[in-house]
């Protein structure tokens, strides 16, 4: 049978990962490892200055204690599966909000695909956009829709129909919409969002300042074929993603210029 692993980066114990278990249990031998606890936009971070555990939640269900998604597929491929053998597909998710544009590389769901490809291994990363907040989404929407993208996506790249470039992995985004509204799948190019600045002070009783940094309004630059705009009108959103993000036009222009 094919070997899957799946990861996430809000929690072992989070409703998107459950429901992607449930969605692909039947096509391989499922191995879960998530991070004890939420780990958003961690990024491509690996745990380097203190040792990390694996805690046995259920049969081949792990929580990797203070780890990053990062940390739970590096260690995964280098630990739980027996030498020389690693699995099929790595699939990161159901994430609860939005991973699109620049914000794969602030991910902790995009990056456990990021560092499969490295590792060699066939990987996607998917994400449940939200309308206002998630759990709204989670009661309005649930996961019905995502769980149907998470199977048809991984069933073709299991059976090899579809054929994914050496290092580079798929970034899904599934719209905030019953399933019975699903448009189909369009393939897409990360668009340009727009940041802001959206951290607030606060003091606690002694006095002493601290910050929290909150969540930017999901703003984009209207363009052709992009993630923001296939979510908007309905589609699932696929994005190929490249781990090695060398601009190559600005690499023959500074050629030139030096």
């Amino acid at each position: 049978m094919k070997k899957i692993l799946i990861t996430n980066d809000d929690g072992f114990e989070s409703a998107g990962l459950k429901a992607l278990i449930d969605s692909v249990k039947d096509l391989g031998e499922i191995l879960v490892v998530a991070p004890a606890t939420e780990k958003s936009a961690c990024g491509h971070s690996l745990t380097l200055t203190r040792p990390l555990r694996f805690l046995e939640i259920d049969d081949d269900f792990y929580k990797l204690e203070d780890g990053t998604p990062t940390d739970c597929v590096y260690l995964s491929i280098n630990s739980l599966y027996a030498d020389g053998v690693k699995p099929d597909l790595v699939i990161s998710g159901i994430n609860k909000g939005a991973n699109m544009g620049e914000d794969v590389t602030y991910s902790g769901t995009a990056s456990a695909a990021l560092e499969a490809v490295l590792q060699g291994i066939p990987a996607f990363a998917i994400s449940q956009v939200c309308n206002h907040n998630c759990p709204e989404v989670e009661l309005e929407f649930g996961y019905e829709l995502a769980k149907k993208a998470a199977r048809d996506i991984a069933k073709k790249m299991l059976d090899g129909s579809l054929d994914i470039a050496h290092r580079t992995y798929l970034n899904v985004n599934v719209p905030p919409r019953h399933i019975k509204d699903f448009k189909g799948y369009k393939i897409t190019k990360a668009g340009y969002r727009y940041y802001g600045n959206d951290a607030h002070a606060h003091r606690n009783p002694r006095g002493e300042e601290y910050w929290w940094i909150g969540l930017h309004p999901l703003e984009w630059e209207p363009q052709e074929d992009i993630d923001f705009e296939a979510v908007k009108d309905g589609f699932v959103s696929i994005t190929p993603i490249k781990a090695n993000p060398t601009d190559l036009k600005e690499f023959e222009r500074l050629k030139d210029a030096f």
